[in-house]
């Protein structure tokens, strides 16, 4: 393989795996709004097996943002077109952020229903990210973005993870 070949699939692996930076506020919600219906499918049908599709979608949104999400995919190539590529562009890190959150909840809710054995702790973890999701989907509130900023403030996040993020949360940076 030559040094040419090796650095495009270097190249092309990078861009698989990350996060767009910066990201359509729009899109973010919309699939918000996917993940607060197929938790409220999951919890109201008993079909636990949807929680799989739920986790792979936030572990493929972690990872790739919506490059490997179905999710992500149907917002961001159908729908956000369909409603004429509206467009509010906001920082990626605290995104992130918040879909590892949410990937913590499912995997939670996964291990609660299939190694313990609690369908109810299981749809109750489901029934938070469910309200979480809303608030994000229909209101606007980003907690996991809320948290991150929190972090930054508190130093446990260098503020070099986000420096687009300063000037929201810092007003006097530059």
């Amino acid at each position: 393989m030559s040094a040419i070949s090796t650095a495009n699939n270097k190249s092309t692996l990078q861009n698989v795996f990350s996060f767009p930076n910066p990201v359509n506020e729009v899109a973010a919600r919309i699939v918000a709004g996917m993940v607060v219906a197929l938790s409220l499918a999951t919890i109201f049908s008993g079909q636990s097996w949807l929680m799989f599709v739920l986790a792979y979608g936030f572990l493929a949104r972690v990872a790739t943002g919506p490059t490997l999400s179905p999710m992500g995919q149907l917002a961001t190539r159908v729908l956000v077109p369909a409603l004429g590529n509206r467009s509010k562009l906001v920082a990626g890190p605290p995104k992130r952020f918040a879909q590892s959150i949410g990937l913590a909840f499912s995997v939670a809710a996964l291990v609660l229903y299939f190694a313990v054995g609690s369908t109810v702790a299981a749809y109750s973890v489901l029934g938070v990210l469910t309200l979480f999701a809303s608030l994000e989907a229909f209101v606007g509130f980003c907690a996991g973005c809320f948290v991150f900023t929190r972090l930054i403030r508190l130093g446990l996040i260098p503020e070099s993870v986000c420096r687009e993020c300063l000037v929201d949360f810092h007003p006097n940076a530059e």
